[in-house]
């Protein structure tokens, strides 16, 4: 049974390659079973901010016309915010609402709960089911609207590849296609100069996009996971460049990767799901090489062109699939649950429960922590792409 009203959609957190591939789909298979589709600017800023069904700046009605072209190119074309409906802070509280229904939501003295100004502004809208894709955070408030049983569909998308309860996320093979070629011209420059190349890379708990980099670039990698000998990675890097006939060496480390008795400070203010920004371990970690052996680096920051641009072949054809698998759920009337990968095949599965935290690399079968270097043995009976949950 085809559930009730309108489908909305949204795009939250950063951006990705292959997200307007998911809104495409959704309403090229809305249509055909007679649904409309209202988009929703702004990720859940759209939610908590609108005036109302027309405003605009928020509400955009989706047709074939207006999406037909927009898998084509990267970003999103709903736009995107790392708004958090359940810690709406007091300053960012729209100028629309009263004081009298700002005195009936929960405050913790800092920050509004504003769950029911979103289930309020999806029943002005006749949104029926809501198809929210996004990462960990901005698929920890679908849960939370599932809770109240809204229907909910989650699709999930992250660089990181990092979101429980699938093995694939949007955007990080092309993450991974980008990085390798970014990394492949500056072989020339830094083989050139006959230094050590450093690149860091998105992976502020998870170190997958590094690891799968480094597969294909064969460079070593240092992750999240594993907390790394500083004594050592020099050591073989220092190697790897006297055996090199082009005098360079390279390494790529996760933005949250972290040696041993170490610690990665952070800046900034704190986002509304409370992350900070990493300070730059790259730099940290070429100042140590050289000032522990005199010998020069680049040091190159790879994290926000891997989100520029157009999807790769593998991220569009997923983006597509997950978009119509989430009308397929919402045509049979499922919600509540989120489209994934899981054992190399397509499936649906609980929206991620945030209490887990993000997925891990699987140091035992993935990582050499000897060597600083993904396991290239043993993958037989494994999926084609990445590696079970």
């Amino acid at each position: 049974m085809v559930a009730s009203g309108k489908v909305g959609i949204l795009t939250g957190g950063g951006d990705v390659p292959g997200l307007n591939s998911v809104i495409k789909a959704v309403v090229y298979r809305s249509d055909e079973a007679g649904k409309s589709v209202v988009g929703l600017r702004k990720g859940w800023k759209g939610l908590t901010d609108m005036t109302g069904p027309e405003d605009a700046n928020y509400v955009m009605p989706l047709d074939r016309l207006n999406t037909r072209s927009i898998d084509r190119t990267g970003g999103t074309m709903l736009h995107t915010s790392r708004t958090n409906p359940v810690r709406v802070a007091a300053a960012k509280v729209p100028a629309h609402i009263s004081k009298e229904r700002l005195a009936k939501l929960k405050f913790d003295g800092k920050n509004y709960d504003f769950t029911p100004i979103v289930l309020e502004n999806l029943e002005a809208l006749g949104v029926g089911c809501l198809v929210a894709i996004g990462g960990d955070d901005t698929l920890s408030f679908a849960s939370v609207l599932s809770k109240t049983g809204f229907p909910v569909i989650g699709i999930p998308k992250t660089m990181d590849n990092d979101v429980q309860g699938t093995e694939y996320c949007i955007g990080f093979s092309t993450a991974i296609t980008r990085a390798a070629d970014a990394i492949n011209r500056q072989r020339t420059t830094i083989g050139s100069h006959e230094r050590i190349g450093i690149f860091r890379i998105f992976g502020r708990d998870a170190g997958f996009t590094a690891l799968y980099t480094a597969y294909v670039t064969g460079a070593r990698c240092l992750i999240p996971e594993h907390p790394f000998n500083l004594d050592r990675a020099i050591e073989l890097l220092i190697h790897d460049k006297s055996k090199n006939p082009g005098g360079y060496s390279l390494i790529i480390m996760s933005e949250g990767a972290i040696w041993e008795a170490g610690t990665i400070a952070e800046t900034g203010e704190a986002d509304a799901f409370g992350h900070k920004k990493k300070v730059d371990v790259g730099r940290q970690f070429s100042e140590e090489i050289t000032r522990r052996t005199g010998e020069e680096t680049i040091n190159s920051d790879l994290t926000y062109d891997l989100r520029s641009g157009a999807p790769d072949a593998i991220d569009q054809i997923v983006a597509t699939t997950f978009g119509n698998i989430a009308m397929d759920l919402i045509i049979s009337g499922i919600s509540g649950r989120m489209v994934g990968v899981q054992k190399g095949c397509y499936a649906h599965t609980s929206l991620p429960d945030t209490k887990l935290g993000a997925r891990h690399v699987d140091i035992k079968s993935l990582y050499n922590t000897e060597r600083y270097r993904p396991h290239y043995s043993g993958k037989l009976g494994i999926p084609l792409l990445f590696n079970e949950i």
